[in-house]
Formats: structure tokens, sequence, C-alpha cells
């Protein structure tokens, strides 16, 4: 009986344990992490953000197919991979859900949602949440911005209400992606990214 009470004493603390686990956002200033690893993407091919990178930087995005705040953030995400682009910045969107992989977040499903979405630009599989881990991402969607150097600038949210479009009073990441293309020191370089936990496995 005192070992079956210790089992799942011992049962209960890794529980917590793992329920309890925090992940260490990526420090602005820092360099790429991870940046010549390879992962799926919905075409095939396996790619790295070193691939994504282009001449005015990076930007990373962890997402996924059925976080509410990835759907109300949708439009505002096409629109600011449009700007990023127009600003010779690279594309690269990270789904990390491998606890979902089975499910909503399978490799079929997230090519069937990005084709729904008319996505050009990069959508991963990060296996074992690799690259997740790495930037200390935690949310969907959270945005990482890098200059062309693969120096962090900016990290965050897409504006200042994920909630609710209507109520956007400041672009963060576009304002950003105009300050980091032109050199400029960038004035807010963090906000709260408001989403829907990433599914760790």
């Amino acid at each position: 009986m005192k070992k079956l009470v210790l089992l799942s004493l011992l049962l209960a603390g890794a529980v917590y344990t793992f329920a309890q686990q925090t992940y260490t956002s990526l420090a602005l200033g820092s360099s790429t992490p991870l940046a010549t690893v390879k992962m799926k993407d919905i075409s095939g091919k396996e790619v790295s953000l070193a691939d994504a990178t282009k001449k005015n930087g990076l930007l990373v995005m962890f997402s996924c197919n059925t976080c509410p705040y990835v759907l109300k953030n949708q439009d505002r995400t096409k629109e600011v991979i449009a700007y990023a682009q127009k600003n010779n910045i690279g594309i690269i969107i990270i789904n990390s859900n491998e606890a979902q992989r089975s499910e909503a977040d399978s490799y079929e499903a997230m090519k069937t949602y990005a084709e729904k979405q008319g996505y050009k630009w990069y959508y991963t599989l990060d296996k074992e949440s690799k690259l997740a881990n790495a930037f200390g991402a935690t949310r969907t969607p959270e945005v990482f911005l890098f200059n062309s150097k693969g120096i962090l600038t900016y990290k965050g949210a897409i504006d200042d209400s994920p909630a609710d479009a209507a109520k956007v009073t400041r672009h963060h990441l576009q304002l950003a992606i105009d300050e980091t293309v032109a050199g400029k020191d960038v004035t807010i370089k963090e906000s709260k990214s408001v989403g829907c936990t990433i599914k760790r496995s």
C-alpha cells in the first residue's frame, strides 16, 4: 500500500512538473537560433530559417490551423506578411503543435489550411517543437522579427489588439519592419503575445 501511495505521489509530481514547465523567450538582440535545422514545408521540401531569410531579414511566426486567435488574426497576418515581403523580408510560419499532430495540426491538415488561406510562403512542421523550444515561443500566433544580420529586433504580437481588429491603435509588427529595414532602433521591441498555448507533446 505504501508503495502504491509513493508511486502515485511521484506520478502526480511528474505531471505537475511537466505542466509547470516554462520556456524562456529568446532575448532581443539574439541571433537566429537553429538557423540551419531543416523542417518539412507544406510543399514537401525540407527548409530552414536560413533558407527563408531574404536581404532585409526574416519574419518567423509560430502558428497553427485551429486556434481562435490565429483565425481572428488571419487577415492581419496575410496583410503584414505581404508588407514584409514588399520590404524584402523572408517569411516562415512554424507549426509546433506536436500534441495535435494526429488531429487538426497534422501535416495534411496544414496543407489543406494553407491552400484555403492562399499561403504563398513557407509553412513548416516543427518536429518535437524544437524551434518553439529554441525561441521560447508559447503562443499562437507569436512573431519574431530578425534584421539583415540575423539579429532579433522585435517579438510578440502583430498589433495591440489581437482579440479585436476594430480596436487596433498601433501596428507593432509593421512599424518594427519599417524601423528594422531603415536600420533604426525599434521603438517598441516587445509586446505581449495573446493566443492559444503551443501544444507540445
